[in-house]
C-alpha cells in the first residue's frame, strides 16, 4: 500500500472526512485506539464530547486539539 491509496477498513464500514461529530467508536478508530481507551480519554477530559439529542459526540476538533500538543511535544524533543 503506497500513500496515496486509501486504507482498507474492515467490511461494513465508511470513511466519511465531512463528519463533524463522531461517536466514540469513530473516533477511536480515528485515533486507533481501543473503545475503552476512547472513553477513559474522555472521562479524563483529555477529550472533549458535546450532546447531541440523548448521545454525545465527538468533534473532529477535539481529536486534532488532542493530537495537537503532543505532537509538539514530540518535535521539541526530536530536534535537540
Amino acid at each position: 500500500m503506497t500513500g496515496d491509496q486509501p486504507r482498507e477498513l474492515p467490511e461494513g464500514l465508511t470513511f466519511d472526512p465531512t463528519l463533524l461529530a463522531l461517536t466514540v467508536e469513530e473516533a477511536a478508530r480515528r485515533l486507533s485506539v481501543g473503545r475503552t481507551t476512547m472513553y477513559a480519554l474522555i472521562r479524563d477530559g483529555a477529550v472533549q464530547t458535546v450532546p447531541i439529542g440523548r448521545s454525545r459526540r465527538v468533534p473532529v476538533q477535539a481529536l486534532s486539539e488532542y493530537l495537537g500538543p503532543r505532537m509538539q511535544f514530540r518535535t521539541e524533543h526530536t530536534a535537540a
